[in-house]
């Protein structure tokens, strides 16, 4: 295959060929830019494939949009998947790739990925609150919301990985996670701006609050996780950077914008995201627990932890909402009523900072490698630290000032019209996050893992995240919040 190492090249066919850093960036803005076409009356993008919550099947699949409800939600899947293969077929002949064998690959890839997420998404497993449970008439759930497709995703390309080899092999020229993350990446950043926008009704000093929450926890978390690998277990820099970010900023995006950032091999920050999301489902099944039997009359500092503490967005939105309910119930047992809203919001807040400290962070390590630790000669000019800039995190950047553009400097009529088409680009970012996790497992042979020191690298995320960054974000969080309540409901 033709790679070119940074940016564009011509090879001696006169092809161009691209990297995947570049092909994301390119990607992702091709997908929120046709959402955005939908300004001019036109839903562009309301035909693709959504899952919600489900007990009856039938209701599972159906189009992001309305408009298109008689496609149905099988017509939505097949609409989507042909979508997804043209536009990634055309990108990875860009790659130098062999497109006949990519188009059959990933045939394999969306159908097996996307099932997972269907299966993760029944109620059984993904309703969270008990309100949900009583909609769908059950009595239990293991309360995983959606994400829990993610992780059937990943036991399935698991179990393909170290059970059918030949299989796995021949998935392998669609097996492209680094690809598939980074444009839900670029993807991402539109809808956090929307995000970030809504949260401004929020109570200024909470949203300072959070701010200063986040840079003090984060400083704290990434140099321990960091010392702990490096000193404690032996792990090289390499490792350590892209482990460091993950269990301290915000799991999968921020290890793989890390391992772009210090040009680590692509699998490491892939071992790393399999841990981020396993570890994840984790803290969503015990911390909510927690915060409703010590911090009931602390709401606020419940929702900061959570968002501090719960390291993939999906999760920690969930923790939040579970906590709420928690809370707001034992409150209203004991003759206090808080207005709902403001322990997830509090969460959400925090989340969303946390994933715009992403770029910054990235650009950070790009300039402290390339001057300091993997210095290319006597001092690293501006070129060598574009040259290890993760191109991606531009993509981040300009769909997020585009979303605040939409969010804060046009009319409210325009903002009512741009959020849904936002949400149906993110809608894409969710099925790429679920291809994501197939291609980890399908990397993920165990005994490979083993030697490459796996049993390690899930050591010191366990020390790492129940020695000190749960307990750490709980202590920032009550420094911050103890004492500020939610307005009573009225």
């Amino acid at each position: 295959m033709a790679t070119a190492t940074n940016s564009f090249v011509r090879t001696r066919e006169g092809r161009v060929v691209l990297n995947e850093d570049w092909l994301s960036v390119a990607i992702g803005l091709f997908i929120f830019a046709v959402a955005l076409l939908g300004l001019s009356g036109t839903d562009f993008l309301g035909w693709a494939v959504a899952t919600s919550v489900w007990k009856d099947f039938s209701t599972a699949l159906h189009p992001v949009s309305k408009i298109y409800a008689s496609l149905g939600g099988g017509g939505a899947l097949v609409a989507t998947y042909v979508a997804l293969l043209a536009v990634l077929s055309i990108g990875v002949s860009f790659l130098g790739a062999d497109v006949k064998r990519f188009a059959i690959a990933f045939t394999g890839v969306f159908v097996l990925a996307y099932a997972s997420w269907i299966i993760g998404s029944n109620a059984h497993l993904a309703a969270v609150t008990p309100a949900e449970q009583q909609k769908f008439g059950i009595d239990w759930s293991l309360k995983l919301t959606n994400e829990g497709g993610y992780i059937v995703a990943l036991i399935v390309g698991l179990l393909i990985a170290n059970f059918f080899p030949r299989f796995a092999e021949w998935l392998n020229e669609a097996i492209r996670p680094e690809l598939y993350i980074k444009i839900a990446i670029v993807i991402l950043g539109g809808f956090l701006a929307v995000t970030f926008a809504s949260k401004l009704n929020l109570a200024g000093s909470l949203l300072f609050r959070g701010i200063a929450a986040i840079v003090e926890a984060y400083l704290i978390y990434w140099a321990v996780a960091y010392f702990i690998a490096r000193q404690w277990l032996g792990f090289s820099r390499e490792w350590a950077a892209p482990l460091a970010s993950g269990i301290s900023i915000c799991g999968v995006s921020a290890a793989i914008a890390t391992g772009g950032a210090i040009r680590a091999r692509p699998a490491i920050p892939i071992l790393v995201s399999s841990l981020v999301v396993i570890f994840a489902v984790v803290e969503v099944l015990i911390l909510p627990y927690l915060a409703k039997t010590f911090l009931a009359h602390e709401p606020l500092v419940a929702g900061a932890w959570m968002g501090l503490a719960v390291k993939t967005d999906g999760a920690a939105v969930a923790a939040g909402g579970i906590t709420e309910a928690f809370i707001l119930a034992q409150n209203a047992a004991e003759g206090v009523r808080y207005q709902p809203g403001w322990i997830l919001g509090t969460t959400a807040a925090v989340k969303v900072f946390i994933d715009i400290f992403i770029g910054v962070w990235s650009f950070l390590l790009a300039y402290i490698w390339t001057n300091h630790i993997n210095v290319t000669g006597d001092k690293a000019s501006a070129a060598e630290i574009w040259h290890r800039f993760p191109k991606f995190i531009i993509g981040f950047v300009l769909t997020f000032l585009i979303g605040l553009f939409f969010a804060l400097g046009t009319s409210a009529a325009t903002l009512q019209k741009v959020t849904p088409l936002i949400g149906e680009a993110n809608n894409f970012r969710v099925i790429f996050f679920v291809l994501t996790f197939f291609s980890i497992g399908v990397l993920s042979n165990f005994r490979k893992l083993w030697q490459e020191g796996f049993g390690k690298l899930a050591l010191v995320y366990f020390v790492s995240l129940f020695g000190f960054v749960i307990w750490v974000g709980l202590l920032i969080s009550w420094l911050f919040f103890s004492g500020v309540k939610p307005p009573l409901a009225s």
